[in-house]
């Protein structure tokens, strides 16, 4: 098949050439869903989270709901720190590294790393949490789907990795319109409930307002365990964080003059996302949203029976039937809306995993091969690693929110905390040599070390309060990935050290001599042969295994036959391999002449269709994976192409001898991208070092 139409460049579109990088990069209004996608749909989510904590509590008979303005107002004070923050990462360390490159810069290699485990962690779980979150609002929408959760997340994350292979820019612009339908919406909503609300004199009243919850824990008389519950409340609703970090980590996709693009995005993110926090807190308080997190346990009697009748509307969903009503095309609008921004937050990680992958295989933190640009300029082997890390998280937990939003914060918080100490020291470092303005260096002082009290003591809460609820996963996969990126390093490094040059480096060989392997005289073998006499080697010998005594007896008397001048030696081999008598007949022959290069030179069959492969035994493959273990050793593969295999034709009754069909006149597509393959596929050398 024509490459332009296989199934590869249907899907991802054209190859593009590296030229075309700058034009891939991106204009604000692009970057913002890309980007920021993840933190503004983190408010469909982070408010409910806070809300449902609240409603497992009382005070004297009154629900600790009273507490959650005081709740969100810390929230947002708080988002308010870490994107102000944000801002100076963005400057004084755009390379894309965020605050990984923070840490490693002013921190050292360990707290770079604990960064780095924190921001993966955090990327796969926007994946799985953004998809588990939209298909729960989507069923909310339409509650005949949800016998099908699991497999609609995972179709969401399937459809998300091949629009993202296809590259950076047709991503953002097919997500683009989605999450500003989102935020229009949203706000819509608020508006229209302030004028109902405030002009119009009007009560709204949500779904659930009339549920007679029982909380599970009176706390009039237990000051602890109220403290626990309302710290546990903000740390559920500080979920609405998750994300901010992705622009500082994507500096390098901006267009020109890139931080400035970068902060410009980031401030449009932090306005939109708090005000969208607030207005939703400020209305689920009004109409008296109650967010259940075990109905059985919570209701009883009318309130259980229609509770139980349908999966639990969403936060998003009960305001948007209270301020548009039951019915209304707006409240379809909203639902879609929020169902698909919360699909496409997971397009932030999709952008920001493989970025940082690609900085930590730099340097040598995770293996090379995430650091190279797929066919459309995008870091493809990051992003399928990602896809398949949330599949597996959708999977185990059954794209429950609930459950796997407790995996979600910690690592978070993680990063934010250890990055906003590591500016801290940049702070310093930049005061001392001189290098930065000190008004600057002070501003940015008050800023880091607020920001960093406040997430050291959200990442404290996370851990003590979520612990339990499975936020020990995290530290279950953290250390174990930690190990694995800082032996990956110490793996590099070894390897660096191996095969850089020292004084002891020798160059050069005393001799040159090269084996041709003969099993059968045909023209393959011939050519073979033929393209060894023409490199003129110093010593040239045609090997024979004998495998089979009798065959190798026949084979000698043809080659004398046939007179041809280059000298033959028969290797015997009892035990019926053709590789380990050739390799040690190499080896022996290196040990009498010292640091001669060899080479070996193999036939190889190139065939026209795939199902060919079936009827070779692709012994030269074999042998060459053998071979390369020899030092000293070159194989070269010469190829032959199967001319006649190509034209095969099952259902020709025609004898095959004689047949003087050509593929210029038979099958035409197929010869010309043959003879393409065959040109990518001239023979190869495929060298083992030499360093005796």
């Amino acid at each position: 098949m024509n490459e332009k139409l296989s199934g590869k460049r249907i899907i991802l579109g054209k190859k593009l050439s590296t030229r075309k990088l700058e034009g891939e990069l991106l204009r604000k209004r692009i970057a913002l869903p890309i980007f920021a996608s993840d933190p503004l749909s983190s408010v469909a989510y982070g408010p409910q989270e806070l809300l449902m904590i609240l409603t497992l509590g009382a005070v004297g008979g009154v629900s600790t709901l009273v507490f959650a303005p005081w709740i969100a107002a810390v929230v947002v004070a708080l988002l308010t720190i870490v994107v102000l923050s944000y801002r100076k990462v963005i400057k004084a360390y755009p390379s894309g590294g965020g605050d990984y490159e923070v840490a490693k810069t002013n921190l050292g290699q360990r707290a770079s790393l604990i960064v780095a485990c924190a921001l993966l962690i955090d990327y796969v779980m926007t994946v799985a949490v953004s998809i588990a979150s939209g298909t729960d609002n989507l069923i909310s929408a339409f509650p005949a789907l949800d016998p099908f959760r699991i497999e609609i997340a995972v179709g969401f994350i399937l459809f998300l990795l091949a629009v993202n292979l296809r590259g950076v820019r047709e991503s953002g612009v097919a997500f683009a319109l989605p999450t500003y339908i989102f935020i229009t919406s949203v706000f819509i909503m608020l508006g229209t409930g302030f004028f109902r609300m405030f002009v119009l004199g009007e009560d709204l009243t949500a779904p659930s307002a009339g549920y007679d919850v029982l909380v599970e824990q009176q706390l009039a008389t237990a000051p602890l365990l109220l403290v626990f519950l309302l710290l546990r409340s903000f740390a559920s609703g500080s979920a609405a964080l998750t994300g901010v970090e992705a622009i500082a980590n994507g500096v390098p996709a901006f267009r020109e003059p890139k931080i400035k693009n970068a902060q410009i995005t980031m401030t449009w993110m932090g306005i939109t996302a708090i005000s969208m926090f607030a207005g939703i807190v400020f209305f689920g308080i009004t109409t008296g949203v109650q967010y259940i997190e075990n109905g059985a346990e919570q209701l009883h009697g009318a309130d259980l029976a229609a509770f139980s009748a349908g999966p639990q509307l969403s936060v998003i969903a009960q305001l948007g039937i209270s301020i548009f009503g039951d019915g209304a095309i707006m409240f379809f609008v909203l639902q879609a809306a929020t169902a698909t921004v919360l699909l496409l937050a997971a397009n932030t990680a999709f952008n920001g995993f493989p970025l940082l992958a690609s900085v930590l295989a730099k340097d040598s933190y995770a293996p090379k091969s995430l650091l190279t640009r797929g066919d459309r300029l995008v870091y493809s082997n990051g992003m399928l690693s990602l896809a398949a890390a949330a599949l597996v998280m959708i999977l185990i937990f059954q794209a429950d929110v609930t459950r796997l939003i407790q995996l979600y914060v910690l690592g978070v918080f993680t990063s934010f905390t250890v990055g906003q100490i590591g500016m801290l020291r940049h702070w310093k470092r930049g005061l001392a040599d001189g290098t930065i303005d000190p008004r600057e260096a002070r501003s940015g002082r008050i800023i880091n070390g607020i920001g960093a009290t406040m997430t050291g003591i959200v990442l404290v809460i996370v851990t003590v309060t979520k612990f339990t609820e499975g936020a020990w996963m995290v530290f279950a996969i953290a250390v174990p990935l930690y190990w694995v990126m800082w032996n990956t390093a110490r793996y590099y490094k070894t390897i660096e050290n191996e095969i850089a040059l020292d004084e002891s480096t020798e160059y050069g060989s005393s001799g040159d001599y090269a084996v041709v392997l003969m099993d059968k005289l045909n023209k393959p073998q011939l050519k073979a042969l033929d393209y060894a006499l023409s490199s003129k080697h110093s010593r040239l010998d045609a090997v024979h295994v004998a495998v089979d005594p009798i065959r190798a007896e026949a084979f000698k008397k043809e080659w004398k036959k046939h007179g041809i001048k280059v000298p033959l030696k028969i290797i015997e081999s009892p035990f019926r391999e053709f590789s380990a008598p050739l390799i040690e007949y190499l080896e022996d022959h290196r040990r009498k002449h010292g640091r001669e290069r060899i080479s070996v030179y193999m036939p190889k069959y190139i065939v026209g269709h795939w199902w060919e492969h079936i009827f070779h035994n692709h012994r030269a493959n074999r042998m060459s994976k053998r071979l390369l273990y020899v030092r000293g050793v070159m194989v070269t593969f010469v190829p032959w192409r199967l001319e006649s295999a190509e034209n095969f034709n099952p259902f020709d009754r025609k004898p095959l001898p004689g047949d003087d069909r050509r593929g210029d006149i038979v099958r035409p597509r197929l010869r010309a991208h043959h003879d393409r393959r065959i040109a990518r596929n001239a023979t190869y050398v495929i060298t083992v070092e030499d360093d005796d």
